[in-house]
């Protein structure tokens, strides 16, 4: 008898299956917690270590090894280019880049009002979605680009900003930086650039597969041509000063 009432003693003891299940729920919830934790400081650590690093590849550039079974890329430091390349590329893409934090509110709104027709998009949200991102139009890969274009401007100067994009932007089918599109459309490295050289080159975004810097059609000259004067515009009125020595 005593056996008969201490093993009832003990079931009685034991949790129920309800009670289990929440106990395991809130294990789950806390290792989950803690791997999102652990993601997103790695995240930090990856967008940090780029201020100094250069990016080896990206996930795009592998990307496209797999697809066309090579691609050109080839580092080159800012300071080694001619500063009107890198004011083409910040005037046919973001004229305001010196002036906002990762989002041109501006831009934005007028391109909602424009019913989407036009691009938003700022040098800083390429950088992220060049660098560490994936391409395409998920809601899931635009979420992780709101969220990490303020946290590289804010771990970043304008500078590195404007030099990471000029190497791994996509600037010829399987070309990457204007490096190795320089060598592709003129045969000569970015540092021997003309303005004229980089206007073209910057007016093949966003179409890099369909527009060709080297046989340039009319609209591409007209396009460079509003570009070398808007590059001299930003010089002029300071919206260049961030990224200018």
């Amino acid at each position: 008898m005593a056996k008969k009432r201490t093993s009832r003693k003990n079931a009685a003891k034991r949790p129920g299956l309800r009670a289990r299940l929440r106990g395991a729920g809130r294990r789950g919830l806390r290792w989950l917690w803690r791997g999102a934790l652990v993601a997103a400081g790695a995240l930090v650590l990856w967008v940090l270590a780029y201020r100094w690093i250069d990016p080896p590849t990206t996930p795009y550039m592998l990307s496209e090894y797999r697809r066309l079974g090579t691609i050109e890329k080839a580092w080159v430091d800012l300071d080694d280019l001619d500063p009107v390349i890198a004011r083409s590329f910040v005037a046919a893409e973001d004229a305001n880049f010196c002036r906002h934090w990762g989002f041109d509110v501006d831009a934005i709104r007028e391109a909602i009002e424009d019913g989407g027709n036009r691009g938003a998009s700022t040098i800083s949200q390429q950088v992220v979605k060049n660098a560490f991102l994936w391409q395409g139009r998920s809601w899931p890969r635009k979420a992780l680009e709101t969220v990490l274009t303020p946290l590289m401007e804010a771990l970043w100067p304008k500078r590195r900003i404007v030099e990471v994009y000029l190497n791994v932007a996509e600037m010829d089918e399987g070309a990457f930086g204007v490096d190795a599109a320089a060598r592709r459309y003129f045969d000569r490295g970015a540092a021997d650039l003309t303005g004229r050289q980089a206007a073209l080159m910057a007016a093949v975004l966003p179409d890099p597969k369909g527009r060709d810097a080297g046989r340039p059609t009319a609209f591409l000259d007209r396009r460079a041509r509003s570009i070398a004067d808007g590059a001299a515009t930003i010089r002029a009125d300071g919206r260049a000063a961030c990224f200018e020595d």
